[in-house]
């Protein structure tokens, strides 16, 4: 990899191999990318492993909503992710939160230690936390490699300030990764306001399904998203957003 890493979010082969055409330098595998994902099945990491030596993350996240999780949703979380490390996968996206807002420091440690040598990223559990800045530290002294963030706003180019700052505050010991709403035109506006060098992007295109017979009336999953929507990442929305990582890099 070079000074910039573009990581796409993906949760099917297809949208791996897009992914992967256009120039991603790893992934982030998941499923259920459409309710902002969760732990993916086994037989999907082992498919894009057959699919591509590209570096594979892995999310853990056994449920939709908040990030404050029971005894029993941590074990759950504990064994993913000594099951993605014992299956070979490069790096692990977790987060865990206290009740206060605050970042759960012993339950991060813990995973921390079930890693073993994969990469920890502290995923966007950490825009859910009171004090990012606090949060960062305890980052730092866990030994968390990677914190993906939005600037704990909507979307990353609202949270540029915040990201700036953290980039500072990390002092490199830290990367910060920008997610939410990445796109080309994104990476070129948050380049040289932040400072920011890693980029999360899903790329996602929404196609139309190929079935011709359609049942009215019956919803299978969220209400209002339709059954015949397939959220699929664009591999020329991946490629334009390396091109912009790279004139990035030539111009320096």
């Amino acid at each position: 990899m070079g000074k910039y890493i573009l990581e796409v979010c993906v949760d099917s082969a297809e949208s791996a191999l897009a992914a992967v055409s256009g120039g991603a330098d790893r992934l982030e595998l998941c499923a259920g990318l459409v309710i902002g994902g969760i732990t993916p099945d086994v037989s999907l990491y082992e498919k894009v492993r057959e699919l591509t030596d590209t570096r594979i993350h892995v999310l853990i996240r056994p449920r939709y909503g908040d990030f404050l999780y029971t005894d029993y949703e941590f074990e759950i979380i504990s064994r993913s992710v000594e099951l993605y490390r014992k299956l070979g996968a490069d790096g692990v996206v977790v987060g865990c939160l206290l009740p206060d807002g605050s970042l759960d420091q012993e339950r991060m440690k813990r995973l921390k230690s079930l890693a073993g040598d994969m990469n920890v990223t502290l995923h966007r559990a950490f825009d859910m936390c009171r004090d990012p800045y606090r949060a960062l530290e305890q980052a730092k002294e866990t030994g968390i490699g990677t914190i993906l963030t939005s600037g704990q706003k909507e979307s990353c180019s609202e949270g540029m300030e915040l990201l700036a700052g953290l980039v500072k505050s990390g002092g490199g010991q830290v990367d910060i990764m920008a997610g939410g709403g990445v796109d080309a035109q994104t990476i070129k506006l948050l380049a040289p306001a932040t400072g920011v060098t890693s980029y999360h992007m899903s790329g996602k295109e929404v196609l139309d399904s190929t079935m011709t017979y359609r049942k009215e009336g019956v919803s299978m999953g969220v209400p209002g998203l339709g059954e015949y929507r397939i959220f699929r990442t664009s591999g020329q929305k991946v490629r334009e957003a390396r091109q912009a990582l790279e004139g990035l890099s030539g111009a320096e």
